[in-house]
C-alpha cells in the first residue's frame, strides 16, 4: 500500500471502531411478546419506521403488532394505520388521538392485546415534539416505566447535523434508549450524525432507513457506513438487495440466453423491472465506489427516463421484442406514437440495446469490455466508438521537414524510433502515451 492508501485504511478501521465495530441485533424476550418502544423528535420518522420495522420483523418470521401511542399529533393514529396497512402489519389503535386519550394506558392495553392475539413482537409508536421539552420526556419515561420494553430505539434524522449531539444526550438521559435508528439516510447526508450519536451516547446504531418505501430499512453495518463516509461505496448492501429481487435459477437462464445470443428486449424489460424493485437508479449508483464526485449528476438524474424506456418496450409487439431487427421505420413511428415519445427515442433505444447486448455477450464469455484498453479480448481501443466497427485508418498530412540539416536528422531518428515501437499491449500505436485515470493510479 502507498502512503495515501495506508491513511485511508487506518481512518477506515478507526471509523468502524467508532461506529460500534459490529452489527447489533434486536434482543428478543425469553417469553413473548418482545416489546420495542420508539422515541424521538417529531418529524424524525418514527411512525414510518414503525411500519418498516414491522414489515422487516414479519419477513424474519415474527408476528408484530403496532400500537398507536402518539395521541397528541393530529392524524398520527390514522397515519400509523395507513403505514401498517401498506406494510401488512396489524395496528392496535383504541383511541382516535388528536389530543384525546392516555398513551400509557394504550401501551399497557396493546401488550395485553398482543398476548391475547398471539403476536410475538409489540412496536410502540410514541409522541414526538418539535423541540426537546419536559412534557415529551416525562410522557416517554412514563410509557417506559409502565411497559418495561426490551428495546427502546431512538429515531434520529441523519440530516440533523450538529443538533444530533444535543438531541441524543437529552434522550439518553431522559429515556435511556438501548439503540439508535438513523432515518432519511438516502439524502445528501453521508452519516456524520451516526458518528456523533454513537460517540456521545455509547449506544449502538441498529438500523438505517434509506428511503420512503416500507422495504427501505436495513440493519446497520459499521464497516459499510465507514465506507460510505469515505466515499468508498457499499457493494455488500448492493449485492444483498440484488439477491432479494433476482431469482438464482432465472439469473442462470438469463446468462445462458445472453451468451447464446438470445437476449431480447423482453429479457431487458424484465431486468429493468427487477432493478426498479431494488430502488431508484440514483440510490443504486450511489452505492458504487467513487460516486460521491458525481453527487450533483445523481441528484439531477430523472427517474422518468427509466419509465420512458419501459413505455417504448411495452409499445412493441411480442414479436418485435423478441426480434428487434424487424423494427423498421414504419414500426418505429408506430411505437413512438404508442409510447408518447419521439422516433429518435425509439431509434436510440434500439441502437443502444444492440450495442449493450454485444458488450454483455463479450463480458459473459470472459472477453472483457469491448473498446477498453488493457482488457482481455478488447479489439483495440475504439475511442468510444462501437466495438467491432470498421474504421479507415486516417492519414495525416506529414509536416514539411526543417531547413536545418541537424534538426532534420534528429526528426528522422525520432520517427524511426516510433515506427520501431509498433503497437503496444494496450492496442495503442507505438509512441502514444496512455494516461490512466487518477482512480486507477491510486490503486496501483
Amino acid at each position: 500500500l502507498n502512503p495515501a492508501q495506508q491513511i485511508i485504511k487506518i481512518v477506515n478501521e478507526e471509523l468502524v471502531g467508532v461506529l460500534g465495530g459490529e452489527t447489533r441485533r434486536i434482543r428478543y424476550a425469553k417469553s413473548s411478546p418482545t416489546v420495542i418502544m420508539l422515541a424521538g423528535l417529531q418529524g424524525a420518522g418514527k411512525t414510518t419506521l414503525a411500519g418498516k420495522l414491522g414489515r422487516w420483523l414479519k419477513a424474519q418470521g415474527h408476528t408484530p403488532l403496532l400500537v398507536a401511542c402518539d395521541l397528541q399529533r393530529p392524524n398520527a393514529v390514522n397515519q400509523l394505520q395507513v403505514v401498517g396497512e401498506r406494510a401488512g402489519v396489524k395496528v392496535y389503535a383504541p383511541e382516535a388521538g388528536n389530543g384525546q386519550g392516555d398513551p400509557v394506558a394504550v401501551a399497557r392495553q396493546g401488550i395485553e392485546e398482543a398476548r391475547r392475539t398471539l403476536h410475538d413482537v409489540v412496536l410502540i409508536d410514541t409522541a414526538g415534539r418539535l423541540a426537546i421539552d419536559a412534557e415529551l420526556m416525562q410522557q416517554a419515561r412514563d410509557i417506559r416505566d409502565a411497559v418495561d420494553p426490551d428495546e427502546v430505539l431512538f429515531v434520529i434524522d441523519a440530516m440533523i447535523g450538529q443538533d444530533a449531539v444535543q438531541t441524543a444526550e437529552a434522550f439518553a438521559e431522559g429515556v435511556d434508549f438501548t439503540g439508535v435508528v438513523l432515518s432519511k439516510l438516502d439524502g445528501d447526508a453521508r452519516g456524520g450524525a451516526a458518528l456523533s450519536v454513537r460517540q456521545v451516547t455509547g449506544r449502538p446504531i441498529m438500523f438505517a432507513s434509506t428511503g420512503e418505501k416500507v422495504t427501505d430499512l436495513e440493519l446497520f453495518h459499521p464497516d459499510r457506513m465507514a465506507s460510505r463516509i469515505l466515499d468508498m461505496g457499499d457493494m455488500l448492501t448492493l449485492i444483498e438487495q440484488a439477491e432479494k429481487v433476482y431469482d438464482a435459477d432465472q439469473a442462470q437462464k438469463d446468462m445462458e440466453r445472453l451468451t447464446g445470443g438470445q437476449f431480447t428486449l423482453h429479457d431487458f424489460l424484465k431486468q429493468m423491472e427487477a432493478i426498479s424493485k431494488m430502488g431508484s437508479m440514483s440510490k443504486l449508483m450511489g452505492m458504487l465506489p467513487g460516486m460521491g464526485q458525481f453527487k450533483e449528476q445523481l441528484a439531477n438524474f430523472d427517474e422518468r427516463e427509466v419509465d420512458k424506456i419501459k413505455a417504448i418496450i411495452l409499445s412493441m409487439t411480442p414479436q418485435e421484442r423478441d426480434n428487434p431487427k424487424m423494427i423498421d421505420g414504419s414500426r418505429r413511428a408506430r411505437i413512438s406514437k404508442g409510447s408518447g415519445t419521439q422516433v429518435s427515442d425509439v431509434n436510440q433505444l434500439v441502437e443502444r440495446f444492440f450495442e449493450a447486448r454485444k458488450m454483455m455477450q463479450q463480458m459473459a464469455k470472459g472477453g472483457g469490455m469491448p473498446g477498453m484498453p488493457g482488457m482481455p479480448g478488447a479489439p483495440g481501443i475504439g475511442g468510444g466508438k462501437r466495438a467491432g466497427a470498421k474504421q479507415k485508418p486516417q492519414q495525416k498530412k506529414g509536416k514539411r521537414g526543417s531547413g536545418n540539416p541537424a534538426k532534420r536528422a534528429a526528426e528522422a531518428k525520432n520517427a524511426g524510433q516510433k515506427q520501431a515501437g509498433g503497437a503496444d499491449a494496450f492496442g495503442l500505436g507505438g509512441g502514444q502515451d496512455f494516461e490512466l485515470p487518477k482512480e486507477l493510479k491510486d490503486l496501483l
